[in-house]
C-alpha cells in the first residue's frame, strides 16, 4: 500500500506538470486533526480544472494514479441531474487498498464551492486561480446549541414515533422496526447526546459521522448502553433494546433540557412510555388495545 507521501507527490506531479489544472485542493478526515489516522481513511482530492469535458471523454489519464480494482462514477446515476460541465467525480478503489475519492471542477465552480466545506486544503494553487482560505478545522461538524423549539421537537418525534414502533413490534414486522428504531429514534437519540456533548465541550467538537466520536466524551456506562440499543431480528431481544433506548434519551434529555433552560415535557414522555410498554403485554390474539 502506498504511503500518504507517495500519493501527495503522485497527485501533485500530476498537477504541476499539466497545464490544463489550475490547482489542487483536499477536503475529508485527512486533513482532520481531529481525526484518527488509519489505513482506510480515503483521499478526497479536487483538480479545478480549465475545462471539465476532457477529463471526462478521455478517461485514459486515470491509469496514473494506479491500478484500478473497481470504481464508481456518482454522476452517471440514474436520476442524477448534476452539471458535468461545473463538476464530475470517480471513487476509485485501487489494488494496493488505496482509495481516492477525485473530482474535477471548472474554475468558477470550485471558487464557490471551496468555501463550504471547513475541513478544506489547497495543496497546490497556480497563479492563485482560489482565494486564500482559513486553515482548515472541523467548526462546521461541532455541535450545535440547540433552540428551544428544536429541542422540544426531538423529544416529540422520538416519543411519538415510539408508537410506531410499538405497533411494529405487536405484530413481528421486524424489518419495520428495524428502520423505525434505525432511521428515526435512533437520529434523535444521537441528536441529544451530541447536545450532551456539545454541554459537556462548550460546543467546541464534532460527535463525527454517525456518532463515532461518542466515546470520547459518553460514560462507559453511557456508551455501553447505546451500544445496547443495537439488536438482532429477535422481537424480545428488540424489546429490550427498546427499553434501553427509551431510558437513555430520557435521562439525556433531562440533562440538556436542565442545562439549556428548556423544560422537558414529562407528561408527554409519560403518555408515550404507558403505551410502549402496555402493547408489549398484550397477547398476541388481542382484539383490542384497551
Amino acid at each position: 500500500m502506498r504511503s500518504e507521501e507517495e500519493i501527495y507527490q503522485m497527485v501533485l506531479g500530476i498537477a504541476k506538470e499539466d497545464d490544463r489544472i489550475q490547482a489542487l485542493y483536499q477536503n475529508g478526515s485527512r486533513v482532520n486533526v481531529n481525526a484518527p489516522k488509519d489505513i482506510f481513511q480515503d483521499y478526497d482530492l479536487v483538480f479545478v480544472v480549465k475545462a471539465t469535458k476532457p477529463w471526462i471523454e478521455d478517461q485514459n489519464w486515470l491509469r496514473k494514479l494506479g491500478e484500478i480494482m473497481y470504481f464508481q462514477l456518482p454522476d452517471e446515476t440514474p436520476g442524477e441531474k448534476g452539471n458535468h460541465e461545473e463538476t464530475y467525480g470517480w471513487l476509485i478503489q485501487f489494488c494496493d487498498g488505496t482509495r481516492i475519492d477525485l473530482h474535477v471542477e471548472s474554475v468558477d465552480y470550485a471558487r464557490q464551492k471551496i468555501w463550504e466545506d471547513s475541513l478544506t486544503t489547497i495543496l497546490l494553487n497556480k497563479n492563485q486561480t482560489l482565494p486564500k482560505i482559513p486553515p482548515a478545522s472541523d467548526r462546521d461538524y461541532q455541535v450545535k446549541p440547540p433552540t428551544k423549539e428544536a429541542y422540544l421537537a426531538s423529544c416529540n418525534e422520538f416519543w411519538w414515533c415510539s408508537n410506531n414502533l410499538a405497533k411494529g413490534l405487536w405484530r413481528k414486522e421486524l424489518t419495520v422496526v428495524q428502520e423505525m428504531v434505525n432511521q428515526v429514534l435512533r437520529k434523535e437519540l444521537e441528536q441529544m447526546l451530541a447536545w450532551k456533548v456539545g454541554v459537556l465541550t462548550d460546543y467546541s467538537v464534532s460527535i463525527g459521522k454517525s456518532g463515532k466520536y461518542l466515546p470520547r466524551w459518553l460514560s462507559q456506562e453511557e456508551w455501553d448502553q447505546y451500544l445496547a440499543t443495537y439488536f438482532r431480528a429477535d422481537v424480545d431481544e428488540a424489546w429490550e433494546a427498546v427499553r434501553q433506548m427509551v431510558a437513555l434519551f430520557e435521562q439525556t434529555a433531562h440533562f440538556v433540557g436542565e442545562k439549556a433552560g428548556f423544560t422537558y415535557n414529562q407528561n408527554e414522555a409519560d403518555a408515550a412510555c404507558e403505551f410502549l410498554f402496555h402493547v408489549q403485554q398484550l397477547p398476541e390474539d388481542a382484539l383490542s388495545i384497551y
